[in-house]
């Protein structure tokens, strides 16, 4: 009986290798999802300053040297989530704004998105809620600095376009995101958050002046 080729030895060497990395991928993208998934939980229920890593780990279900392959500490773990979740509201806005073809549009049809997503996303509304000076306190943070950076992109974009009145792209950036995070937290306790109002009112803000006359 002939011998197996070398080449064909090293062909299955390497699909077990490939299958084993694999797996050894996905477990470490299954631990680091718990992680996140249960500190949402924890830090929505305990608030930030309440929680402990031995929580967090412990509603994991993960092993207790677990959380320290993912995350240093408690800190790491809210701007992960805080990335998440506002990378998800920015692409959803985003869309939502391109697609307008007035000042209104532009203004309500972008905060109904962002709201509207996060009224169907109960942990992390209770989360913010829970959490509101926290979240105040990391308003400089990246997660929150690119949600401004895009709204003054699309707002430079909608004064290219003479959709919207020339105006100081930067300073209207900053007011909307600010006055949006105020409101979200307004809503988040809230037992039923009024989107509808809450869009109306900053429809009514920032409307006027992004007109053009």
């Amino acid at each position: 009986m002939s011998a197996p080729r070398p080449g064909a030895r090293n062909g299955r060497g390497n699909r077990v290798t490939q299958a084993v990395a694999g797996r050894r991928a996905e477990k470490k993208i299954a631990n680091r999802t718990a992680i996140l998934q249960a500190a949402r939980e924890i830090f929505a229920q305990e608030g930030f300053d309440g929680a402990t890593v031995r929580d967090i780990v412990r509603g994991s279900g993960l092993a207790s040297g677990t959380f320290y392959n993912y995350f240093p500490d408690k800190e790491s773990v809210l701007r992960e989530i805080l990335d998440e979740t506002t990378g998800e509201i920015r692409a959803r806005v985003h869309v939502a704004r391109s697609s307008a073809t007035t000042a209104e549009g532009f203004v309500c049809d972008g905060f109904r998105a962002y709201f509207e997503y996060l009224a169907g996303e109960a942990t992390t509304l209770a989360l913010m809620s829970r959490n509101a000076g926290v979240i105040r306190a990391l308003f400089d943070e990246p997660a929150i600095g690119a949600g401004v950076a895009q709204l003054r992109r699309d707002l430079d974009a909608g004064v290219k376009a003479g959709m919207l009145a020339p105006h100081d792209t930067a300073l209207m950036a900053a007011a909307m995101v600010g006055a949006g995070v105020e409101i979200v937290i307004h809503l988040a306790q809230s037992e039923f958050p009024d989107v509808d109002g809450a869009v109306g009112l900053l429809t009514a803000v920032f409307v006027p002046r992004l007109t053009p006359s």
